[in-house]
C-alpha cells in the first residue's frame, strides 16, 4: 500500500537492540520455480478511496482478511471474512489513528495478522515517521493497541532512520520474524528484518537490510517494501513490492537458504488488466500444497501513497518441478 516518503528531519532516535541471527535451515532446496496465475478482476472493494493491503490468515474455519481503507483523511484497518478467498462479508472498521496518541491522525494500518499462542496479533504501522505497533484481539471484533510503537525506527545513521513500517510477520517454530521496510536519510527504502519471542520485545538483525535497491533501470530502482515470506520446496521465499522510477509498482521474487541472504529469483509480476495496470502491491500468502494463495492490493494511478483507485486482488504461485 504504503510506501513513504518521509519529509521529517530526525536528530535521534534509541538503538535497541541488535544480533545476528538467521532462520532456521531447511535442508536441501528442491530444483523448480513457480509461475504466476493471475485471478480475473478485482474481488473486493469497499467505498472508499482506496481499499488495499489485505492479511490474509485462517481463523474459526474461514477466513480473516484485515485490510486497509483510505477515506480521503486518514487510513484505517477493516476486517472482513470468506469462506473461499474470493467473495467477502461482514466487513466492520476496527482500527482507526489516535491523534491524542504518538500514532497521529494519518494512519493506522498496512499491518500483518498472525494467530499466535491462541490470540490474534496484528501488527501494523502508525505515526509520522511511521513506526510498528501492535494490537491484540481474542475474537477479531475487539481490538486492544498496545502503548507504543513495538519497532522503532533505528539509530542515527542507520539503514532505517527516517522509517519503520510494511510489518510482515512470519511465525517460524516458537519464534516471531518480523520483515518490514526501513528509510534511511537518503530516503532509501530497503528491507530488513527482526525476532521476537513474544510479539513485544524485537531484536533487529544487525546486517540489515536483507534485500537492496534494484539496478539502474530495474522495476525495483526506486524502493522496496510490503515482503510476504514463507517457506516450501526446501527454501525461504519473498514476494515483495518494487517501486520503479517512474512509480509504477510491480511485485518481484526472491529466494533464500536462512531468511537472510536473499537472491532475486527473475521473476516479476505486473497488472495485466486496466484496474491493476499501475499498482501491483502489499502482497499476503497462504502456503497450500503445489501452491501459495496471493491476495495483493492494486490501482490504476502511479503514485507511492494513495488515491490509487486501490481494490484487493487474487492470484496464485504454482509450483513448477
Amino acid at each position: 500500500m504504503k510506501q513513504f516518503l518521509i519529509l521529517a528531519a530526525l536528530a535521534f532516535a534509541g538503538c535497541g537492540r541488535y544480533s545476528d541471527f538467521h532462520l532456521p535451515p531447511l535442508g536441501s532446496a528442491e530444483a523448480g520455480h513457480y509461475e504466476w496465475s493471475a485471478h480475473s478482476g478485482p474481488i473486493y472493494r469497499e467505498q472508499a478511496v482506496d481499499t488495499l493491503n489485505p492479511s490474509v490468515l485462517p481463523w474459526q474455519g474461514k477466513l480473516l482478511n484485515l485490510y486497509s481503507v483510505y477515506d480521503g483523511h486518514a487510513w484505517h484497518t477493516a476486517t472482513a471474512a470468506s469462506a473461499d478467498g474470493l467473495a467477502w462479508d461482514g466487513a466492520r472498521r476496527v482500527l482507526s489513528p489516535d491523534p491524542a496518541t504518538w500514532e497521529g491522525a494519518y494512519i493506522a494500518a498496512n499491518g500483518s495478522a498472525v494467530e499466535w499462542r491462541h490470540q490474534l496479533l496484528y501488527f501494523y504501522q502508525a505515526g509520522s515517521p511511521p513506526r510498528i505497533a501492535i494490537s491484540r484481539s481474542d475474537d477479531a471484533k475487539k481490538w486492544t493497541k498496545g502503548p507504543a510503537p513495538v519497532v522503532d525506527f533505528g539509530p542515527r545513521g542507520a539503514w532505517d532512520e527516517r522509517a519503520a513500517a510494511d510489518p510482515y510477520v512470519f511465525i517460524n517454530g516458537d519464534r516471531l520474524y518480523l520483515y518490514y521496510l526501513g528509510e534511511d536519510r537518503a530516503r532509501r527504502q530497503r528491507l530488513g528484518l527482526a525476532v521476537s519471542d513474544d510479539g513485544q520485545t524485537w531484536t533487529k538483525l544487525r546486517s540489515s537490510p536483507i534485500l537492496e535497491l534494484g539496478e539502474d533501470g530495474a522495476f525495483d530502482e526506486n524502493g522496496l517494501g510490503e515482503p510476504a515470506v514463507w517457506q516450501a520446496h526446501g527454501s525461504y521465499w519473498m514476494l515483495y513490492t518494487g517501486r520503479a522510477r517512474n512509480e509504477v509498482r510491480r511485485l518481484g521474487l526472491a529466494r533464500s537458504a536462512d531468511g537472510v541472504q536473499w537472491q532475486r529469483t527473475g521473476l516479476i509480476i505486473e497488472g495485466a488488466e486496466p484496474w491493476n495496470s499501475k499498482v501491483l502491491c502489499d502482497p499476503t500468502v497462504i502456503v497450500e500444497p503445489g501452491r501459495v494463495r496471493v491476495w495483493y492490493g492494486g490501482g490504476d494511478v502511479a503514485h507511492p501513497a494513495e488515491n490509487v483507485h486501490g481494490q484487493l486482488g487474487y492470484g496464485e504461485l504454482i509450483w513448477k518441478p
